[in-house]
């Protein structure tokens, strides 16, 4: 009997939950709270209806941009999330092979289960982002810019939304608690309940000191606000990642989607956009880029695909969403992504 293969991005994750420890799952599944942020990062982009044009010559489609000079053949990549080991052995190791295949940038998290330096060897030449997480001491915080430079990540993101853990209740109930990872000092503090790391509160200040010693692109990932997109391109940032931290960090937190329209509208024209949120189909990819987003990124899916099939499900978790991208675009009348404007959204 042939083996049936996932179709679509949703039929990975009942795969992937079946492969991986149940605590270990609730805490890749889980979020804040009641998890509405969740539920409601899905339902923003099926809120949205599109517009299509026709009668455009869509014979030869265009998915290729550029990411901070990096030119990339789709706007589709890979969100930072923690500790891969809990899914596959060969953990961003075979995430970085399998997003590589696939042609996407990747964005390896601070709390990763190997190192900057192994993920950059084990897909040489690929494009890849590191999002940091500052330690508490500067210069550890500056130790990890200098090895992501040095190891060929092209910008760093760093997070802003997480003065505190958030309230992760399915944690709390397993007893779950997640390794500090590959990179954290390994004196950093964790809650004693949670296990969850404990970063110290990051403030405007830290920001402007982060941008003065960053040689790199610098994005502020997890903006929701347009006034604090705005103050973070006025100290230097190069990108906004528009995003509720996958649900996980203030329960009802408004989804990226309908973050990004405000957003992009204060300071597209002044800073590369990054959304990220319950995108699970191609066409929640085109409704991102006609937001005003420049790249669109998946973090859950992702880790669905490795526990599921390794660096291949990766692979095809991506492929699956950049097919669904390209047959949308020709069905909206969009050959490039230049075509892929606001009036295509209702």
């Amino acid at each position: 009997m042939t083996k049936h293969l996932p179709i679509t991005v949703a039929e990975f994750e009942p795969l992937a939950e079946a492969a991986v420890e149940p605590a270990a799952w609730g805490y890749y599944a889980g979020g804040a709270g009641d998890e509405r942020s969740i539920a409601d990062s899905r339902a923003a982009w099926d809120r949205l209806r599109l517009r299509p044009r026709v009668l455009v010559d869509v014979e030869n489609l265009d998915l290729s941009t550029t990411a901070f000079g990096t030119p990339l053949p789709h706007p589709i990549i890979v969100s930072p999330t923690a500790s891969h080991d809990l899914a596959h052995p060969e953990a961003e190791v075979a995430t970085a092979r399998g997003a590589a295949a696939a042609g996407a940038l990747m964005t390896l998290s601070t709390i990763a289960s190997r190192t900057m330096e192994d993920v950059a060897a084990g897909a040489p030449g690929a494009p890849r982002w590191f999002q940091l997480y500052p330690p508490a001491d500067r210069e550890a915080a500056r130790a990890l810019v200098d090895r992501a430079v040095a190891a060929g990540y092209g910008a760093i993101a760093v997070t802003v939304d997480l003065p505190l853990p958030g309230n992760r209740e399915r944690d709390a109930r397993s007893g779950f608690s997640v390794s500090l990872g590959a990179h954290l000092p390994p004196d950093q503090p964790s809650d004693p309940t949670t296990g969850l790391v404990i970063m110290p509160t990051m403030t405007w200040d830290d920001l402007d000191w982060l941008r003065s010693i960053c040689p790199i692109p610098l994005l502020a990932k997890g903006v929701l606000r347009a006034d604090d997109a705005v103050r973070a391109v006025d100290a230097g940032c190069d990108g906004i990642w528009v995003s509720n931290h996958g649900g996980r960090q203030l329960d009802t937190a408004i989804a990226g989607a309908d973050a990004l329209p405000q957003i992009a509208g204060a300071v597209g024209d002044r800073a590369f956009l990054v959304v990220d949120g319950g995108v699970r189909r191609g066409i929640d990819v085109l409704k991102g880029l006609a937001l005003g987003a420049d790249l669109v990124a998946v973090g859950r899916p992702a880790i669905w695909g490795l526990a599921a099939d390794g660096s291949s499900g990766v692979q095809r978790v991506l492929e699956i969403l950049r097919d669904e991208l390209r047959l949308a675009m020709a069905l909206a009348g969009c050959p490039t992504l230049a075509e892929v404007t606001p009036d295509l959204i209702v």
